[in-house]
């Protein structure tokens, strides 16, 4: 986890549509985010057009926020472990919500669903990205349009990754709660937001070449 921060404070730091001081103050505090400040520093100094810094360029503000509340919640809720919870599910939802709405933003920028798709309350997302329905579908499959654009690989992993950390985690199962531990959600979260930089620099980049 803590290579996510390092690699995606570079981006936080150039956030300045953050106005909360004292948020900014509490990260600043927070010794595990300090310890990335200075790491951070050192990507600058080494890299200037770093791609993890142009991702989260690329987040909206509201997904900008998502992710700094969820890290807010490992950081300072759950760092002590003054309580064990049955179920680290919560720590997940902000990290799978970002997911849900960077997919939607990357695929419309890429014109792989319409403007009415986007803002459409009925678009089902896993449905177009899962790989048993591409014949069903046809052109309107995404899965089979991230395989096209890129390769399988990236299309199974951006599909497995929404079926983990997203529907599983989301849903409640009488028979399966799919109840997760801390280092289980710590895992989800670190897939989440590794193959939402894979699918930024591999889909929309080189699609903004070409444009």
């Amino acid at each position: 986890m803590v290579c996510f921060y390092r690699k995606l404070f570079l981006g936080i730091i150039n956030f300045l549509e953050l106005k909360n001081q004292s948020f900014i103050r509490y990260l600043k505090a927070s010794a595990s985010i300090e310890l990335c400040f200075h790491s951070c520093i050192l990507i600058i100094m080494d890299k200037k057009e770093d791609v993890y810094g142009k991702f989260w360029q690329y987040l909206s503000f509201d997904q900008k926020n998502l992710i700094l509340e969820g890290q807010y919640l490992m950081n300072e809720v759950i760092k002590n472990n003054a309580y064990h919870f049955k179920d680290y599910s919560f720590l997940v939802f902000p990290f799978a919500k970002t997911y849900e709405g960077f997919l939607k933003k990357l695929f419309y920028d890429v014109k792989f669903i319409t403007h009415l798709d986007y803002i459409s309350d009925h678009l089902r997302l896993g449905k177009l990205l899962s790989p048993d329905l591409v014949n069903k579908l046809g052109e309107k499959s995404l899965y089979k349009k991230i395989k096209e654009t890129t390769t399988k690989e990236l299309a199974d992993k951006i599909w497995e990754t929404w079926r983990v950390g997203r529907n599983q985690i989301f849903h409640y199962f009488p028979h399966n709660l799919k109840a997760i531990n801390y280092s289980e959600a710590e895992k989800l979260i670190n897939q989440l937001t590794t193959t939402m930089i894979e699918a930024y620099e591999r889909i929309y980049l080189p699609q903004m070449k070409v444009s």
